[in-house]
């Protein structure tokens, strides 16, 4: 897991060459243009999911990994917390390869506040559970970048 501000994100292209990509998109288009929608980047290489998502509770919160993609979360209406659980401390679960995710009933081990102008990369071996946050809906787009 990785957290910083989105002036810091093209440093990090370094890890994945596809995250260039998404730096390409962020400086050239106004994010909060964007409702409810999929937007391909690069095909099923890279693309982004803009979303208004009801906020969790802490406990309403599922923790979810990914198999052939990072993600690279961005809050844009709010603060959002996240939490975080290593995925080696998972159980196994029921993966779902057309939606590439497996959800847990475990709960994170650690919470992280992430604001609009910062980012999280979440690798497919980090457990993480979004949306948290006391506004009713969270405004973000999630960058899917595979691995």
């Amino acid at each position: 897991m990785i957290i910083d501000t989105i002036d810091n994100l093209l440093f990090y292209k370094a890890i994945n060459p596809r995250i260039q990509l998404v730096c390409d998109f962020v400086n050239s288009h106004n994010l909060n243009s964007f409702h409810n929608c999929t937007v391909e980047i690069d095909g099923q290489n890279v693309f982004a999911n803009f979303c208004s998502s009801p906020a969790k509770t802490k406990t309403e919160a599922q923790v979810e990994t990914h198999n052939q993609m990072l993600d690279i979360q961005i809050p844009l209406s709010c603060e959002e917390t996240m939490g975080y659980i290593p995925r080696k401390k998972l159980p196994d679960g029921k993966y779902d390869a057309n939606k590439d995710v497996t959800f847990y009933n475990n709960k994170p081990q650690q919470y992280i506040n992430v604001n609009p102008g910062e980012f999280v990369i979440f690798f497919p071996q980090d457990g993480h559970a979004p949306c948290i946050s006391d506004e009713a809906i969270i405004n973000k787009v999630i960058f899917k970048v595979k691995v």
